[in-house]
């Protein structure tokens, strides 16, 4: 198991795949940082050499910000726009969309599950 910027990254997927689990590198920044670490992007992590993962983990070093420090920059972000209640740091509040999606319909996925309002349940049988 190859470790790269303290992730644990998969053996048996290609690199360039493999690179994807470390939180702020997409598909696009992995082939760049393959391409300027001369690493062959479809060989399988299992099959990579200590100097070539290395010369993976130099190139992120040198040119990323990745991990607990872009988590860090992000939550840090979102605070200050909260601290200073501009309309985005209210949508992080309220856990509702920030970038102008609509709400009527659709956008469970910050809001959560749906929640029943009355008259859900069946009367329960009274004694007259």
């Amino acid at each position: 198991m190859a470790r790269i910027s303290g992730v644990t990254i998969p053996d048996h997927k290609q690199i360039h795949v493999s690179l994807t689990y470390v939180y702020g590198i997409g598909p696009k920044t992995a082939g760049d940082i393959l391409t300027s670490a001369k690493v062959e992007p479809t060989v399988r992590v299992k099959d990579l050499t200590d100097a070539e993962i290395s010369r993976i983990q130099d190139v992120i070093n040198d040119t990323l910000v990745v991990e607990g420090e872009l988590q860090r920059i992000v939550s840090t972000n979102i605070k200050r726009l909260r601290d200073i209640k501009s309309y985005r740091g209210e949508r992080h509040a309220k856990s509702l969309p920030s970038r102008g999606q609509r709400t009527r319909t659709n956008g469970r996925t910050r809001r959560g599950r749906k929640v029943a309002v009355g008259g859900a349940q069946p009367k329960a049988a009274s004694k007259t």
